[in-house]
């Protein structure tokens, strides 16, 4: 299945424009754009919502008949159990996570006890923790980290953007994490030039336009064949004004969505 994620809607949920975007203004978008799933992934306002609050957005999203994903950052047992009890209001079947949190870095072996402490409670409610391919742990240590558990509750959110910057080739990652793969993260990704060629620039690009090799992924990993979802993110930058940020964080979703629905 198709989604967009919070990072579709990265500016348009920011304080630098006039009116931020509420989640629940997200989903009514997603819904208009003919897209039954969203993935509240690294939204910081979720986490200060009270009962009601979190009912209301459930309710939301249940009525515009989306189906919800969640996503946050680390792995400690407290923080996994925390959004496993968010995953139950929601309704929601894959929490994505990378292993580090911007309070925590655990080793290999603190990050494999973490999961054992708290992997039994996902494999238990029948929610998938797919953790995140990124620049800040090589991906086969990942694999291997994923591939110790064998657990059908564990698997990868493979995103083939991030890891360049830990100089790794988007394919070989591909290639490394598509048995273990359980979320994808869809965004497309190119180098420019700095002004006076002093270094390049590494960002977002419009899907299609940019260096990821889509179809390699969709041969290699086959995410419609094995039920696997794939998420609309952006890197767009600021593009000068709020106005003109919004219209082509807007253009690249359509274009993206475009891209997906016409690439078999």
């Amino acid at each position: 299945m198709i989604g967009l994620g919070s990072y579709a809607f990265y500016w348009q949920h920011s304080d630098r424009v006039p009116e931020p975007l509420t989640l629940i203004g997200a989903f009514e978008e997603t819904r208009a754009l003919g897209v039954d799933l969203f993935q509240i992934c690294d939204y910081a306002p979720l986490e200060h919502m009270d009962t009601a609050q979190l009912r209301d957005a459930a309710s939301a999203a249940l009525n515009l008949g989306l189906t919800i994903e969640l996503g946050t950052k680390g792995i400690a047992p407290e923080r996994l159990e925390r959004f496993l009890d968010l995953a139950t209001v929601f309704d929601a079947s894959l929490v994505r996570s990378m292993l580090h949190s911007p309070d925590s870095r655990p080793t290999m072996t603190e990050a494999e006890r973490w999961l054992r402490t708290a992997l039994p409670q996902y494999e238990t409610a029948g929610v998938t923790l797919a953790l995140e391919t990124y620049e800040q742990v090589a991906t086969a240590d990942l694999v291997r980290l994923v591939e110790s558990f064998g657990s059908p509750q564990l698997g990868i959110c493979l995103d083939a953007a991030n890891i360049v910057a830990r100089l790794e080739q988007p394919r070989d990652c591909v290639e490394q994490t598509a048995a273990l793969v359980a979320d994808i993260h869809v965004k497309d990704f190119a180098f420019d030039r700095q002004p006076g060629w002093v270094g390049f620039t590494y960002s977002g690009a419009p899907m299609g336009a940019g260096l990821h090799d889509y179809p390699h992924l969709l041969e290699t990993v086959r995410p419609r064949e094995r039920g696997i979802n794939e998420i609309v993110e952006h890197w767009l930058p600021w593009q000068g004004d709020a106005e003109t940020t919004i219209r082509t964080e807007r253009e690249w979703t359509r274009t993206t969505l475009d891209y997906l629905r016409s690439t078999p």
